[in-house]
């Protein structure tokens, strides 16, 4: 091979290097920045990460902020329940409940979520 040639190869290469890194850099994958179906993907594989005790505040770094959010107070604890969409159910433009996976806090830490954490923080 001819070092032209060579020479061109290892130029392209390092330009489409330099393309990748600068994406990288300069468009971070936020899940604010997210279509629907990038956020829904993106929420699945993040709460699959979950675990118990975490403070309010890391998960929302996590995950970014809720697609719906209730709060109550049942004697001195603060409960809240917050909903991510994970699923598609109906094309209608408007995130449901039944779309979406339920994390439940109390006093901002993190002690439950799924299906049963919706129902915990109604009967609770």
């Amino acid at each position: 091979m001819n070092k032209t040639v060579v020479k061109r190869i290892g130029i392209g290469v390092g330009l489409y290097a330099a393309f990748v890194m600068a994406v990288i850099m300069f468009y971070p994958d936020t899940p604010k920045d997210m279509d629907w179906k990038d956020r829904e993907e993106y929420n699945k594989i993040q709460i699959s990460k979950l675990e118990l005790g975490l403070q309010k505040k890391q998960v929302l770094e996590l995950l970014g902020s809720p697609d719906i959010t209730e709060a109550k107070r049942k004697d001195n604890n603060e409960l809240q329940v917050m909903f991510y969409r994970t699923q598609h159910k109906q094309a209608d433009g408007i995130t449901t409940e039944d779309e979406c996976t339920a994390l439940l806090f109390e006093n901002n830490e993190l002690i439950a979520w799924g299906d049963s954490a919706y129902q915990s923080y109604v009967d609770g």
